[in-house]
């Protein structure tokens, strides 16, 4: 009896040093958790803390080490519109049918619950600024303040009309892509990149969504609510223009083109033609790329990057400033990647390379075991929403397609056996493409038009040089990977709640 409370006295006190994340949660209960939601736009992980040693990223890779940064993050979609309106509701495009950036989901389902929407309804103050939702499609509704009258409300599935193109549309609003304000669409398609200075850099529209969101973290001291505020950033996004202060952190000479890189578009020999879009969307539309003018352009990228770094920084200084920073989850995000040049590619629409799905990820929690680490499972951008909603307390929803992250963040080594999936749809004509991502493999199935699979190693063959499903080494993979993407893309797979 006396060694079985000694045990007992012996675990008690080791779990009141070490306090599980519940208990932690309940030692602020009079105090809830704030929400600071970052967004960016078409950023690869090209930041330090990912491995890239060129860029100037000194803001995030201290929130990646502070926090826990994911190594192997996916998209659901490698457009911003789908992408975004998925991790928004938490409904992966193959439960929804989202696939097009002209699409409003609450007129086809007007009782799902957009993940800020959910959270003023469970009392939080809401605020937004800058691109959170894609441009003209704002849940207006679901923001206390900032929130913008939305443009365009078509059901799922509807097409605009064909006599008003994306050029002409962006043409007819925003005249100048170099000054664009806050809150605006960029994607403008402008083969272009600028280094401006003045009142052309204070202007910036990148800017200005940064000033907002100070304002906000300021003006919530007052509040007697938590807060979820929302600051979503354009770049890199094209066009590739920012303060040249940024340019001038990088040397030619350390810019380096990728290994596989092509002056056009093209397939790799022994993978399917479905692979690779012939034509580029946001660069070197229908033109050749230079070697010269690669580099120039990848500069104005990592540029880019280093803007929103700055622009992030600023934020985190304010919270510390404020004294909100271990009251206050952070999260930071990219809609989906990008392509520089390679396999000739410079766009991300249709990409399910792997620089065309992975995004860069990362969530601080401070009441979390696992921050200072990072976590080498794969995840998806639809696990934010439950991560989100369980981190702050609230009722779960039944109906969520990802995964909450809690278990990641307390152990980012966690077992985690859950694949990310992101599919593309061709102009409305049915699913073209699934990739299924692993720890270890790369496997996507085409359909149509260029139809066929690959399967890449992930771990040896990083660049996706080989296709090995025609390996029959690799057989047996093969076999279960395409029963799970066929499952996928048919809206079999089981949701991971």
């Amino acid at each position: 009896m006396r060694i079985f409370l000694f045990i007992f006295f012996v675990a008690s006190l080791l779990f009141s040093i070490n306090p599980s994340f519940a208990q932690k949660k309940n030692n602020k209960v009079n105090k809830q958790m704030n929400v600071l939601f970052i967004a960016t736009d078409d950023m690869r992980t090209d930041l330090q803390a990912y491995g890239n040693e060129v860029a100037k990223t000194p803001n995030l890779d201290k929130l990646a080490k502070a926090g826990v940064l994911f190594e192997r993050a996916y998209c659901q979609y490698p457009l911003c519109g789908p992408s975004r309106a998925s991790l928004l509701t938490g409904k992966k495009p193959t439960t929804s049918g989202l696939y097009g950036n002209r699409e409003w989901f609450g007129a086809s389902f007007p009782d799902w619950k957009s993940l800020p929407k959910y959270f003023k309804e469970h009392g939080y103050t809401t605020w937004r600024t800058g691109k959170i939702f894609h441009g003209g499609i704002d849940d207006t509704d679901a923001w206390d303040e900032g929130g913008e009258v939305r443009q365009h409300n078509n059901p799922i599935n509807t097409i605009p009309p064909a006599q008003v193109s994306a050029v002409q549309y962006y043409a007819n609003i925003w005249k100048s892509p170099a000054k664009l304000t806050e809150g605006a669409d960029p994607d403008i398609r402008s083969d272009r990149w600028e280094a401006v200075s003045g009142d052309e850099a204070i202007n910036l529209g990148d800017t200005k969504v940064g000033d907002r969101a100070l304002e906000f973290i300021r003006r919530s001291k007052k509040e007697n609510k938590p807060f979820f505020l929302a600051c979503g950033f354009s770049k890199p996004h094209t066009p590739f223009i920012a303060p040249k202060e940024f340019f001038d952190l990088y040397n030619d000479e350390d810019i380096k083109l990728p290994v596989n890189f092509s002056s056009l578009p093209v397939v790799p020999i022994g993978f399917p033609q479905g692979a690779t879009r012939l034509r580029n969307t946001d660069l070197f539309i229908n033109r050749t790329a230079s070697v010269n003018e690669a580099r120039d352009y990848i500069k104005a990228y990592l540029a880019c990057i280093s803007y929103v770094d700055w622009n992030v920084g600023r934020l985190l200084d304010e919270l510390d400033k404020q004294g909100l920073r271990e009251n206050t989850i952070i999260v930071f995000w990219s809609d989906h990647g990008y392509q520089l040049g390679e396999r000739g590619k410079w766009s991300k629409a249709g990409s399910l390379w792997e620089q065309g799905t992975r995004v860069p990820f990362i969530i601080y929690d401070p009441r979390a075991d696992g921050n200072g680490e990072s976590s080498s499972r794969t995840v998806e951008l639809v696990d934010i929403y439950p991560t989100l909603v369980e981190a702050c307390s609230l009722p779960m929803p039944n109906d969520l397609d990802g995964k909450s992250l809690i278990p990641l963040l307390q152990n980012p080594k966690a077992i985690w056996d859950k694949p990310a999936y992101t599919v593309w749809n061709e102009h409305n004509k049915g699913i073209t493409g699934v990739v299924i991502r692993t720890e270890d493999w790369r496997y996507a199935e085409f359909y149509g038009n260029g139809s066929g699979a690959f399967l890449t190693d992930a771990k040896n063959d990083p660049h996706e040089l080989i296709n090995l499903v025609e390996n029959p080494q690799y057989k047996d993979i093969v076999s279960q990977l395409s029963k799970l993407a066929k499952e996928y893309v048919e809206g079999k797979s089981e949701i991971n709640n």
